[in-house]
């Protein structure tokens, strides 16, 4: 099913947005969380996905945003499957040569969206799909997140019994091209990832090429900092 353009009007809540498709305002769904407040502004070009289950109550979901002269994917649960499917392709070289693949593993009382296996060990890896850009910098989180620094003491944990652990960065908004956890939305985070990766944890960054007919994944991984920057004093609470 083709996407359809629409403009960007409000965000009543986190779930919906009201966007006009040929002149006429409509209720999308947004299959994020984030706050994204820096992409979806008055005015912004929207593409929509139509849903054809009639007993939906948003007639949309709203997949991409345009930001900086580019697609922005703000559907964040795909990029569970994109980092998945480039796993399984081999086209993700630091997690190659696993003969077993697995979507989402419960460990305790928190899931894992991927889990690897082969004869030598098993490997945890927790997607974060990665929207908010700043001086050419993708951030994580864009709202602080319990959840993800929950994820984090989880890999510690798996880490310190044997596992190899992951933490793998999608930036979805193909302007970032070096990645920093974001200091001042979310110091908790950041301080945990920090603890993560002096645990040996491992992290990994890529981002994507989006395109209305379909989104890849930019070939090798991208460089990252886990030091707080001065330019974070831009991010508005």
């Amino acid at each position: 099913m083709d996407y359809v353009k629409g403009i960007f009007i409000n965000r009543p809540n986190r779930f919906i947005a009201e966007v006009e498709v040929d002149g006429e305002v409509e209720i999308a769904h947004v299959p994020n969380t984030g706050r994204c407040k820096e992409l979806l502004v008055g005015g912004a070009v929207v593409w929509l996905k139509p849903s054809d289950n009639p007993n939906r109550k948003t007639k949309f979901s709203l997949h991409f945003v345009e930001n900086k002269n580019v697609l922005v994917s703000l559907f964040s649960q795909q990029a569970n499957s994109i980092v998945c499917d480039a796993i399984v392709d081999g086209k993700i070289k630091e997690l190659a040569g696993y003969d077993f693949h697995k979507r989402e593993k419960t460990v305790d009382d928190s899931r894992i969206d991927i889990y690897l296996e082969n004869e030598n060990e098993k490997c945890y890896v927790e997607v974060k799909g990665v929207t908010l850009i700043v001086d050419g910098e993708a951030r994580f989180p864009d709202a602080p997140t319990e959840r993800g620094a929950k994820h984090l003491k989880e890999l510690i944990k798996l880490k310190k019994e044997g596992n190899r652990c992951v933490v793998f960065f999608l930036i979805q908004h193909p302007a970032g091209n070096f990645f920093r956890p974001n200091w001042k939305n979310d110091p908790v985070f950041s301080e945990t990832l920090n603890e993560a990766y002096e645990n040996g944890v491992e992290i990994i960054v890529y981002k994507c090429d989006n395109q209305l007919d379909g989104i890849t994944l930019v070939p090798n991984a991208l460089d990252f900092d886990l030091a707080q920057s001065l330019s974070d004093s831009v991010v508005d609470d």
